[in-house]
């Protein structure tokens, strides 16, 4: 797999695992008095160690992409340097697809005579 689907799926691990912790910490957060006018809530269960859990495997991923990204190759002379190579692989893909369509050309055009010239040495053999 090449750096970047890793840092891709990095990425979705690092949304799931948020989303997991936004949706635990909701879940388990202690009910919160709105009014005085209103009875205390009910004592909330003690919290378990899924939040602590789920926040270390946050920080973990965050540390992987952070090593993913660090992996990358760095671009030499900026942003003027990188078109001025892509520039350079679009010429070089454009050649290549000229040259194969040309080799195709050739290939039938071969093809072609060998094909005749079989033909004229079956017809003198056949005679």
């Amino acid at each position: 797999m090449d750096i970047i689907s890793q840092l891709q799926e990095q990425v979705n691990s690092i949304a799931a695992t948020t989303f997991n912790v936004f949706g635990t910490l909701q879940r388990d957060a202690p009910p919160v008095q709105l009014s005085l006018n209103y009875p205390d809530p009910p004592p909330s269960a003690p919290t378990t160690d899924e939040p602590k859990q789920l926040s270390a495997d946050l920080v973990k991923a965050a540390k992987q992409f952070d090593a993913l990204v660090a992996a990358l190759p760095l671009s030499d002379g900026g942003e003027e340097a990188q078109l001025k190579r892509i520039a350079q692989l679009r010429w070089r893909t454009m050649l290549l697809a000229k040259n194969s369509i040309s080799n195709k050309r050739l290939q039938r055009r071969s093809l072609s005579k060998s094909r005749s010239y079989l033909d004229k040495q079956l017809t003198i053999a056949s005679t």
